[in-house]
């Protein structure tokens, strides 16, 4: 505008009198007739290149052209602000509940229904079984040891020290009727099926690999980490059993 051509102009003059002012120094050293006449004009040149450098200074710009490129702040920018931020909560906290009851309605799909935890269950008559004897039924594809125990059993399980064997574990809790034994034939250490009334233990022996178990069907030698297993069982009555299920 204007004002920037003015001050290209006062950039132009200043310059010109420096110009001036350079060649009347040169002459008069080249000559040596700079004299106190000279002074008052040197002064006045200097003065006037002075305030023509001051005032070349202070560019200024003009701004006003650039307000049509603002965008306009809303009146109620702050309210609008925390609605937004109301609106993106809601709707996160929606969608985290959708996604809850999508992985619960799955997860509930894989679970096994009543009836299969129904056929799962197995009730066995244990009247027919006598003392000093055992039976093996099948038990969700497992083979289950059933064990009428004499109290010869029960006094050689009762004696051993339990904090001395691999997997510790009281007869008591494995047994809580000391007569009857309940257990998933499965030997702990590679699956096979241990023979009953074997062993260095007088109860159960894998012959695959060597493992040992005594009378109450914990392991006493052998590679076997863990005792073998009792599974969850009740008694409806005194003869009954029903192994599947603990309540």
């Amino acid at each position: 505008g204007k004002d920037i051509s003015d001050d290209f102009c006062s950039l132009s003059t200043c310059f010109n009198m420096l110009g001036r002012i350079g060649s009347i120094a040169r002459t008069a050293v080249s000559r040596n007739v700079l004299s106190r006449s000279s002074a008052p004009y040197l002064s006045r040149c200097m003065g006037s290149l002075s305030s023509s450098s001051q005032k070349s200074s202070e560019i200024s710009f003009p701004t006003d052209h650039f307000d049509h490129y603002k965008t306009p702040t809303p009146a109620g920018e702050p309210e609008n602000r925390s609605f937004a931020y109301l609106v993106v909560g809601a709707a996160g906290v929606g969608y985290a509940a959708v996604a809850k009851n999508a992985v619960v309605s799955l997860l509930s799909t894989m679970s096994p229904s009543a009836d299969v935890l129904a056929i799962s269950n197995v009730e066995v008559d244990l009247s027919p079984i006598e003392e000093g004897t055992s039976v093996t039924v099948k038990w969700r594809g497992r083979p289950l040891f059933i064990r009428h125990r004499t109290q010869e059993e029960i006094d050689m399980a009762n004696q051993v020290d339990v904090a001395s064997l691999p997997d510790p574990q009281p007869d008591i809790v494995r047994a809580p009727k000391p007569e009857w034994l309940i257990m998933v034939g499965v030997c702990t250490h590679l699956g096979c099926v241990p023979i009953g009334n074997s062993g260095d233990y007088g109860g159960w022996f894998c012959p695959c690999h060597g493992s040992h178990y005594d009378t109450s069907g914990r392991i006493r030698k052998g590679p076997a980490p863990l005792n073998l297993q009792v599974p969850p069982y009740q008694f409806l009555d005194d003869t009954h059993i029903l192994v599947g299920t603990s309540e």
